[in-house]
């Protein structure tokens, strides 16, 4: 079976504005993936090389080509500045299911922007991709990341023990699900 392009829509909050990523996106896409304190609970190591941004992008063109996922960055509409960015991958059409993950700058951190951006998200992919079911996971040190899935909806469904090393630690993640007949888009 040939893959579906999924494009990537541009999303708007009163707060936020949600978009495909733009090569011109390279530095603050760099800055953000770069930090150690961004990406204390990441199951990878901050970037030291600027070129993995240009990668990043790519594989987010890549992503919507082969119909697979969207993964949006996020500027705040007050100034225009990138703080993030929110995914909806692994997207299976068979299994009517997909994954959502979130990055956002410390300065954005404990102001609401990773639950607003993740609702708008799954708001748009309930609606458009016929979705049952969306996972996410967590570190289970990343207790914020936790309640942002909580404040969506989501389910703690399990844990993956010892499924990653993070910063030379073994660590365990958080299983959340969020299905179709559960998910309250104004909530």
């Amino acid at each position: 079976m040939t893959p579906t392009a999924l494009p990537t829509p541009t999303l708007h909050t009163d707060r936020l504005r949600l978009r495909p990523f733009v090569d011109a996106d390279a530095d603050d896409l760099f800055a953000l993936q770069s930090s150690a304190d961004v990406l204390r609970y990441w199951d990878s190591a901050p970037w030291e090389e600027s070129a993995r941004a240009e990668r990043f992008i790519t594989a987010c063109r890549r992503m919507a080509e082969q119909g697979t996922g969207a993964r949006l960055a996020v500027d705040r509409v007050s100034d225009g500045a990138f703080i993030g960015w929110c995914h909806l991958s692994e997207w299976s059409p068979d299994h009517r299911s997909a994954s959502l993950g979130y990055c956002f700058t410390e300065a954005a951190w404990g102001q609401g922007y990773a639950t607003e951006a993740a609702r708008v998200v799954l708001r748009w992919a309930f609606a458009t991709l016929d979705l049952n079911r969306v996972q996410a996971e967590t570190d289970t040190r990343n207790v914020s990341s936790a309640r942002v899935l909580e404040k969506l909806g989501f389910v703690r469904e399990g844990t993956l023990r010892e499924d990653c090393v993070v910063n030379g630690d073994v660590s365990s993640s958080w299983v959340h699900g969020l299905l179709r007949r559960e998910w309250q888009p104004s909530s």
